[in-house]
């Protein structure tokens, strides 16, 4: 079994910065993509940021240019930096992993989740 734990989130002003992380445990080969997913309150989750593990990165349009998505696959930790924060980026940041539980298998987990509120 794989476990995804994320931590950061908190309350911050608009215009400041969290660092967000999610830390892989348990049995697996590797981890191949990971990355951050947010939800606020009545919308669907949505993509924020994605990078494989050979480092190619993709960003929602919402997150280009004031975040930045990076992971230490020594530690099989990805991070979510975030600067510029904005009262609409307000919601709980969830961590997701494509794994490779053996040479054969890949399989889809997700963290718990992990809030972020940015007032105004």
């Amino acid at each position: 079994q794989v476990q995804l734990a994320e931590s950061g989130g908190g309350l911050v002003q608009a215009g400041g910065s969290l660092r967000l992380s999610c830390v892989a445990s348990g049995s697996f080969f590797s981890l191949n993509a990971m990355g951050w997913y947010r939800q606020a309150p009545g919308i669907q989750r949505q993509l924020v940021a994605r990078i494989t593990s050979g480092g190619l990165k993709n960003y929602a349009d919402s997150a280009k240019g004031r975040f930045t998505i990076s992971r230490d696959n020594a530690k099989s930790t990805v991070y979510l930096r975030m600067n510029g924060l904005k009262p609409e980026d307000t919601a709980v940041y969830y961590c997701h992993a494509v794994v490779q539980v053996d040479y054969s298998d890949s399989r889809s987990y997700w963290g718990q989740g992990t809030q972020v509120t940015v007032s105004s």
